[in-house]
C-alpha cells in the first residue's frame, strides 16, 4: 500500500465490479459493460445516503441482491455530529473481513512494528465500543456502530486478550456500561485500548475515582498504547498525557469509519494517515473548491479534497462527508480536514475543524489550559455590526487569563488559515473570536438529552448556522439556573 498503490486500486475497482455485476443496482449501471475507471466515472452517478438509502431500506427488510451480492445482516449505524438521523451503512462479510478487520490487523502489525514489547496477545486490551440492536421490521437484521459491530465479530484468537466481558462490552445503557467496565477493568493488566476520546475519559476518570490512583499508570502500570480515531486528538492530548504520564506511550491514530477501514498512522514520526488502498475500497476525490473528481494518481498536495468510495459494502460512487488534505502522493498519506457539513463559511473564511482543533490545542499549550471539548458558530452581522465567531469551551484546566487566552486562540487560527487572517484584518469583515466557557460535564449531559450518549457519538465542531450552539447554551443556563 506505500509502493504499488495505484496498482491496488485499479484491482480493486475490477475486483467490486465482477463481484456486484448481477445485482440489481450493477444491473442498472451497466457493471459488465466497464472496462476502466473513464467508463466507471461516466456510468455511474455519484451518491450521498439520501439517494440510496431506499435501496439500503430494502436490503435492511431481507431483499436480496440489491447493492451487493446475498442477503446483507448486518449494518453499522452512523451517528455522525449533525444529521438528525442515522444512516445504516451495510456490512456484508465481505466488508467485515477484508475491510474492517484486515485494518485491524494492520493497526495491530504497525503498532508492534514499532514496539516490538508489546504484550497485545499477553495480557489484556479495552476498546469502548457501542450496542447491537435488531431492526424491528425485520428481526433478523442487526444494527450497531461499527466498533460494536467488529466486537461482536472479533476473530477467536482476540477474545482472551479483552476486557471486558462481551455483555459489558456491548450493553445499550453507557451510564451502566461505564460503571460495570470501570468496577471490571481496575484490577486487569491492560496493555492498549481504543476508542473515541470522549467517552474513553469518561471511563479513566470513573476509575481513577474508584481506586483513588493519582493517573491511569498507577492502575495499568503496563499500559502502552492507545489507538484513537472517530475525532480530532489534539484538543485531547494534553488530558491524555496527565492520564498516561510516560513519554513512551504510544498514541496511534487510526481512520475506521462506518463505510470502511480509510487510513491509520503507520510511522510514528509522521502524524499524517496512510490511506488502506488494499483493503477491499476504491477511492475518488473531489476538490472542494474546483470540484473536479480524480481517483488515487490524480490528487496533488496541500489540497482539500471530499472522499467518494466504492467498497465491498455495496457503496458506489458514495459521498461519506469527510474531507482530507495529502501530504505526500507516493505513499498517498493525508490528514482529515473535517466533515463536508462541518466548516463555517459564513463570511468567506472557509474554516476547518482541523484549523480549529489545532488552535485550540496550541493555545492551551501556551496557557498550561486543558479543553475537554468545544463547538463554534458564526456570530451574524447585524446592522452595523460586524460578525464573528463564537466558541463555547468546557475546560478541564481553565487559563488564568480568558481575555488573553481569546486573544490568542484568535492568532493563532488567523496563522493557521489565511483566508481567517484576511477577514479579520482591521476587524472589517469579522471581529475577534468570543468564548463562553461551560461548566464540566455539560457537553457529556447536552449529548446524553440527545439520546447521543456514548458509543460513536461525536460533539459537533462547526456549523455554519447556531443551532447547535444556541441549544448548548441554552442546555447550560438551564443546568446553572
Amino acid at each position: 500500500m506505500r509502493e504499488r498503490p495505484y496498482k491496488s486500486q485499479a484491482q480493486w475497482l475490477q475486483k467490486l465490479l465482477q463481484i456486484a455485476k448481477n445485482t440489481e443496482y450493477g444491473r442498472r449501471h451497466g457493471f459488465k459493460s466497464i472496462k476502466n475507471y473513464k467508463d466507471f466515472a461516466r456510468q455511474l452517478p455519484i451518491v450521498s445516503y439520501e439517494e440510496i438509502q431506499g435501496d439500503i431500506d430494502r436490503m435492511m427488510r431481507g431483499e436480496k441482491d440489491i447493492l451487493w451480492p446475498g442477503y446483507v445482516k448486518w449494518y453499522s449505524k452512523s451517528s455522525g455530529t449533525t444529521s438528525h438521523r442515522s444512516k445504516y451503512i451495510p456490512v456484508p462479510p465481505h466488508n467485515l473481513k477484508q475491510c474492517h478487520l484486515q485494518g485491524s490487523w494492520d493497526s495491530m502489525s504497525i503498532l508492534y512494528h514499532h514496539r516490538p514489547g508489546a504484550q497485545a496477545f499477553a495480557k489484556k486490551s479495552l476498546i469502548m465500543g457501542g450496542s447491537i440492536e435488531k431492526f424491528e421490521p425485520y428481526p433478523s437484521t442487526r444494527l450497531g456502530d461499527v466498533s460494536a459491530v467488529m466486537l461482536h465479530h472479533m476473530p477467536f484468537i482476540g477474545r482472551p486478550f479483552y476486557t471486558p466481558d462481551f455483555e459489558t462490552a456491548l450493553m445499550s445503557d453507557w451510564e451502566e456500561k461505564i460503571e460495570r467496565m470501570a468496577s471490571i477493568t481496575k484490577d486487569e493488566d491492560l496493555v492498549m485500548m481504543g476508542g473515541v476520546p470522549t467517552w474513553t475519559m469518561v471511563l479513566f476518570d470513573r476509575i481513577l475515582e474508584i481506586t483513588g490512583k493519582d493517573h491511569m499508570l498507577d492502575v495499568w502500570p503496563n499500559a502502552m498504547a492507545y489507538l484513537h480515531g472517530g475525532v480530532g486528538f489534539s484538543p485531547y492530548l494534553s488530558q491524555f498525557k496527565e492520564y498516561f504520564p510516560s513519554d513512551d506511550f504510544v498514541y496511534q491514530e487510526v481512520y475506521n469509519a462506518s463505510e470502511g477501514f480509510i487510513g491509520l498512522q503507520d510511522d510514528q514520526e509522521i502524524k499524517s494517515l496512510l490511506l488502506l488502498s488494499d483493503n477491499g475500497m476504491f477511492f475518488e476525490f473531489e476538490d472542494r473548491i474546483s470540484g473536479e473528481v480524480v481517483p488515487l494518481e490524480g490528487v496533488k498536495t496541500d489540497r482539500n479534497y471530499a472522499i467518494i468510495l466504492s467498497s465491498n459494502a455495496g457503496l458506489w460512487r458514495y459521498r461519506i462527508g469527510d474531507t482530507i488534505q495529502f501530504d505526500s502522493v507516493l505513499p498517498p498519506r493525508f490528514k482529515i480536514t473535517g466533515r463536508t457539513q462541518q466548516f463555517i463559511n459564513v463570511f468567506g473564511e472557509e474554516v476547518m475543524v482541523a484549523n480549529t482543533d489545532r488552535a485550540l490545542s496550541k493555545t492551551c499549550e501556551e496557557f498550561n489550559a486543558i479543553a475537554e471539548e468545544y463547538s463554534v458558530a458564526p456570530i451574524f452581522m447585524k446592522q452595523s455590526d460586524t460578525g464573528g465567531h463564537e466558541w463555547i469551551v468546557e475546560f478541564d484546566t481553565p487559563p488564568d487569563d480568558f481575555n488573553a487566552f481569546s486573544r490568542r486562540l484568535d492568532k493563532n487560527l488567523q496563522e493557521l488559515n489565511s483566508d481567517y487572517a484576511a477577514k479579520r484584518s482591521y476587524d472589517l469583515a469579522l471581529t475577534q473570536l468570543k468564548i463562553t466557557a461551560v461548566s464540566p460535564g455539560t457537553f457529556h449531559a447536552w449529548m446524553k438529552s440527545r439520546g447521543k450518549y456514548g458509543g460513536q457519538n461525536k460533539v459537533p465542531r462547526l456549523s455554519n448556522d447556531r443551532e447547535y450552539l444556541d441549544q448548548i447554551l441554552l442546555f447550560a443556563s438551564k443546568q446553572t439556573s
